[in-house]
């Protein structure tokens, strides 16, 4: 209830993984059963050699050639040792079975997809982030032989920042005021629309979101460390991704949707971390002492 006094816990999520396919919805046709046990692996192409940054496997079957490009695959698998407590083959089974996810917001014009196994688990950073990790960047696809046609799909593995919560309301804030207003059908808004900045500001007027000191310390530290992260490798364009869910009195947070620009990187990030710090406001303690920010 945001007209309570009491303030919520920001809690950085851990969550189930999600396939985004970053080309429009194309998708490789079902093997038949009665091939799909003769799949087998190919020597690889000389013509799409390896390299330090990709992998390539290829597998066959008598009517068409399937491959997976494999991008940054030993420092992909280093960063999963790190963060994840599940094993490799546990994140390679998640990946095998997926269902089309309706994802709200955004204008990339992706296709989502949410694995349908029981979430993974990762481990506690030992520095405070907000990034929404990728754990995994891959190019998937196939060519059949029969009738001469192929596809193919850039396929980024990430976190879903909202499993297993029921949120009553999403927010996507980049800190501009400039068309970032999305106008509800009725009065009410739910969580089938993601709001934006401007609508942020109308619900803080009357009902601000208050948050604990130790708190706002640690989303400040993160926030702030992760925009001058990007802003030094020139990425702009990212944004604060925030759910309420009122069940646990908690605001789940994540920066996502990073890209490069030609924009000036340090100005983007001056206004994010200023933005982010005003929207969410501290309740002081006993502890905080007067005329110091926490």
């Amino acid at each position: 209830d945001l007209s309570s006094p009491y303030p919520l816990c920001i809690c950085f999520s851990s969550a189930l993984v999600t396939c985004c396919l970053v080309l429009p919805n194309v998708c490789c046709p079902p093997v038949a059963k009665s091939t799909k046990q003769h799949l087998r692996i190919c020597p690889r192409r000389q013509t799409q050699p390896q390299t330090s940054l990709s992998r390539l496997s290829e597998f066959s079957d008598a009517n068409a050639k399937f491959y997976c490009r494999i991008y940054y695959a030993r420092e992909f698998h280093r960063m999963r040792e790190e963060i994840m407590e599940s094993s490799e083959e546990e994140f390679v089974r998640s990946l095998s079975h997926c269902v089309n996810w309706q994802a709200r917001g955004g204008k990339s014009g992706a296709v989502f997809y949410a694995t349908e196994v029981p979430r993974l688990t990762t481990c506690v950073p030992q520095r405070p982030t907000a990034l929404a990790k990728i754990l995994g960047v891959y190019r998937i696809g196939y060519k059949n032989s029969q009738n001469n046609t192929e596809k193919k799909l850039d396929l980024l593995v990430m976190e879903n920042l909202f499993y297993g919560r029921k949120m009553a309301q999403v927010f996507d804030l980049k800190g501009s005021l400039r068309n970032r207003n999305v106008k509800t059908d009725s009065g009410k808004e739910s969580c089938e629309v993601v709001l934006l900045d401007e609508n942020l500001l109308k619900l803080i007027h009357d009902n601000p979101l208050y948050i604990r000191s130790h708190c706002k310390a640690i989303l400040r530290g993160a926030i702030h460390s992760d925009a001058y992260f990007l802003s030094s490798h020139l990425i702009i364009d990212y944004s604060l991704l925030v759910g309420r869910d009122d069940t646990t009195d908690q605001l789940v947070v994540g920066i996502i949707g990073k890209m490069p620009t030609v924009v000036s990187p340090e100005l983007y990030r001056a206004r994010f971390c200023e933005a982010m710090d005003k929207y969410f406001l501290m309740v002081p303690d006993h502890w905080t002492s007067l005329g110091i920010n926490c």
